[in-house]
């Protein structure tokens, strides 16, 4: 594997804070400026998908006095994956060394951003961990919280994945991981876009690692989530499985 870069933990290297957005101006303003007062080196880039509540205005007001916050904007709502993958291949193009992905309702804990970029010093993926020491997770529905942790039991055997929870979305992510993954290959739209990214980097040699936060259900705006994306997740699993046996990842 190619020799480390140094750690942004280290003052060195660009790291781009990547946040998908569908109506989220109650939540976006107030996650950047917290963003942003972490440390003078961090930069934010929000992908809105054509937000009919005006999120993308939010942001570009802002951006307009500050050079560390980007808005990359699409044309319409095409899932959380696709988001991502747009977000990070722009990262990519604007020079990232390393990528942070969160969620813009404040459910991941801005100050574990330290942490996160910290742990990179050793390792190529970072993950922000729900379940890596018992249950850290506030305020959700109890059948939503047993759909999660059990979703994550069952990605975790039928995969192998080494990891307690295979479903997050706060994670810190080396410039050669994104890369050299293939983001073009990816499948998955939904939450399980975070178990596929996480299978391909695993399978590829890379060091996963994860460290506990808190994670708070959010307090405005309304949850993405949907039966919909829970069917696409197992049926992403199996598949990933199949590619496997079959020699393709």
């Amino acid at each position: 594997m190619t020799r480390m870069a140094e750690s942004p933990g280290a003052g060195k290297g660009r790291t781009l804070v990547v946040v998908p957005t569908l109506n989220e101006r109650e939540n976006i303003a107030g996650l950047i400026q917290a963003i942003l007062a972490r440390g003078g080196a961090l930069e934010v880039l929000v992908v809105d998908d054509s937000s009919p509540d005006g999120t993308a205005d939010i942001v570009s007001s802002l951006a307009a006095d500050e050079p560390r916050i980007h808005l990359f904007s699409r044309p319409a709502a095409e899932g959380l994956g696709a988001a991502y993958k747009d977000g990070f291949r722009h990262a990519l193009d604007m020079g990232a060394d390393y990528v942070v992905q969160m969620d813009a309702d404040f459910s991941h804990p801005v100050e574990m951003l330290d942490t996160l970029l910290a742990e990179i010093a050793d390792c190529d993926v970072v993950l922000g961990s729900r379940y890596v020491r018992g249950i850290t997770v506030v305020n959700w529905p109890l059948g939503r919280l047993l759909l999660s942790y059990f979703g994550n039991w069952y990605a975790r055997v039928v995969t192998g994945l080494p990891l307690r929870d295979v479903t997050g979305g706060f994670k810190c992510w080396r410039r050669e991981v994104l890369e050299r993954l293939g983001l073009e290959r990816v499948v998955a739209n939904g939450y399980a876009f975070q178990v596929e990214m996480n299978y391909r980097a695993w399978r590829l040699g890379y060091r996963l690692r994860e460290v506990p936060i808190l994670f708070v259900d959010r307090t405005a705006g309304d949850s993405k989530m949907h039966k919909g994306l829970a069917l696409e997740a197992i049926w992403v699993v199996l598949w990933l499985r199949l590619q496997r046996l079959a020699g393709k990842i």
